[in-house]
Parts: structure tokens; sequence; C-alpha cells
């Protein structure tokens, strides 16, 4: 009796790299689209990718996919030999869920105009991005979970 809330928050362990893994792969999905846009899209008579500010957020967004792939792994990984996961589950959800956020935002803003236009996949994968920042715990919640480990890890 009494155990109810443990039983629960531990299932966050498992549920929390599932949602991560979910939303690595919009974040990915966001990305590729960016990508064979920009290799399509041609201003100043050149694929837009050729321009700095464009392939630099292009770049933005590969580094943000595979550190949010990095922690996903890592947090299912621990789950999968026995520890428990509750720190690295919390930073693979909030990383993953923000990332896929600010993919499908930034390949809106590459598509530019278009990016709003329900021909390209792209505006949906933008309203559909945010419900990853909140289901499974807030990402403000997954900070403060975060925080709760950081003075055993840094003792004084």
């Amino acid at each position: 009796m009494g155990e109810g809330f443990k039983v629960a928050m531990a299932a966050f362990d498992i549920t929390r790299p599932l949602v991560a893994s979910g939303a690595v792969g919009l974040a990915q999905r966001a990305l590729s689209e960016a990508v064979k846009y920009a290799q399509t899209r041609k201003t100043m008579g050149k694929p837009i990718i050729e321009h700095q500010s464009v392939s630099h957020m292009l770049a933005e967004m590969t580094i943000g996919v595979e550190a949010a792939r990095a922690m996903v792994w890592k947090s299912t990984f621990i789950k999968d030999t026995g520890h428990r996961n509750t720190y690295y589950a919390s930073i693979a959800k909030c990383l993953s869920s923000e990332v896929a956020v600010r993919n499908a935002g930034m390949a809106v803003q590459i598509f530019g105009g278009a990016g709003f236009n329900t021909e390209y996949p792209v505006e949906k994968l933008y309203r559909d991005s945010k419900i990853f920042t909140l289901y499974e715990g807030t990402s403000q919640i997954q900070r403060l979970i975060i925080s709760k480990f950081l003075p055993t890890m840094y003792p004084v």
C-alpha cells in the first residue's frame, strides 16, 4: 500500500525514452525534408543549400538529431542493463522533444512561405512537434527531475 506513485514514476523510465525516440524520428524527418528541399530550391542561380545561412541551419539540425539519438540510446542501454535510468530518460526526453520542435521550425523556415502549405510535410511536422514537449512530463518537469540528481552527482 502506498507504492502507486513510485510504480508510476518507474514506468516513466520506460516510456520517456520511447517518447524521445518518436521525437528523434520527427526531428530526423524534418531534417530530411529540409535537406531535400534545399537541394532543389534555387535562389540567385544556385540551390539554397549552398547559401551559408541555410547550410548552417541544416548543420544545426543534424547536430540536434545526432545528440538526441545518442541520449535515447544511452537511456535505453542503461535500462536494458538493469539500472535505474530516470536521470538519462529525462535528459533524452527533454532534449529530443526540444530538438523536434526546433528542427520542425527550422524546416518551415528553410521552406519559406511554402513551409505553411499543407502540400509539404513540414507544415504537419511543425504542428505535431509540440506535443513531444508536453506528454510524459513537460520539458520543465524533466529539468526539475534532472536538477534533483545534481547534488548527489556533484557533492560539495
